[in-house]
């Protein structure tokens, strides 16, 4: 049980995650770059407040989904969640990239009871049972969040990266497994399919527990939705952004909000 609450604090981080909180989402790769298949990665994967360092939860299995070139769906091996992180191994069998995500849909509200202001979480199919009888002010929203990162056997292909064209989704210009120190790369944010032109993007390099500043990044993405950034040093890279609208899918929420992390590697050159 007490697991299972863990895991909805989790999924509530990084649903809900916003540039200004301090917990984080993220899959952090032992690395990104292989040169031959039959390779292993091992992927940890937390909520916490230093990047990428266990202090707060682990983030749920449940909503993993692994993506091989080819676009077919590939099973975690040796998968585990203690109380800090989920940590599993993904086998490399074909060349070219992989993405790893969690993916999160659901719902989120605040209501009264007895004069005493209550918050619920859970699935849409969970909402209508979730709030009791008698709750006054209930304000539902619908929620979708992905946390991603991306690991390439070989020559980096583009087959795993297509998007959904629901919520927001990150397009690589730049592909993310070909970031170099010192040289600059470009994304594109796009929300439910289109360009989103100003997003607010936060970009966090690692091992902030080792050091007083968080030396994040901020850009806003185009017109076109995109926005470009110059990498100043070599290491893993944690991206940001989220954004709320009235474009709900369900009858009982009054509005989405939207959010979107990856983990990146930047290579030395």
């Amino acid at each position: 049980m007490k697991l299972k609450l863990l895991a909805a604090a989790a999924v509530a981080t990084f649903a809900f995650a916003g540039a200004a909180q301090a917990h984080k989402a993220w899959l952090q790769p032992s690395q990104t770059v292989f040169s031959s298949k039959g390779a292993w990665l091992t992927v940890d994967a937390a909520v916490s407040n230093d990047l990428f360092y266990f202090n707060h939860v682990p983030l749920p299995l449940e909503r993993l989904q692994i993506t091989a070139p080819d676009g077919s769906a590939v099973q975690p091996q040796n998968a585990s969640t203690g109380k800090l992180r989920s940590v599993f191994d993904v086998e490399l069998a074909q060349e070219g990239t992989y993405k790893i995500a969690m993916n999160n849909e659901g719902m989120f509200a605040s209501y009264k009871l007895g004069g005493e202001a209550k918050r619920w979480r859970g699935k849409a199919s969970e909402f209508k049972a979730g709030i009791p009888a008698g709750a006054t002010e209930v304000n539902a929203s619908e929620s979708l969040g992905r946390v991603e990162t991306f690991a390439t056997v070989g020559q980096p292909s583009n087959g795993a990266l297509k998007t959904t064209g629901k919520g927001i989704e990150l397009v690589p210009v730049t592909h993310p497994n070909d970031l170099f120190a010192g040289e600059s790369a470009s994304f594109q944010l796009l929300i439910d399919g289109k360009p989103a032109p100003g997003l607010k993007v936060e970009i966090v390099p690692g091992a902030t527990r080792y050091r007083d500043q968080q030396n994040e990044i901020h850009l806003t993405t185009g017109a076109d939705g995109k926005f470009e950034v110059k990498w100043p040093a070599a290491g893993m890279y944690w991206l940001e952004t989220a954004s709320e609208d009235a474009k709900t899918t369900l009858a009982e929420a009054k509005q989405r909000r939207l959010s979107y992390v990856a983990v990146f590697e930047v290579l030395p050159q």
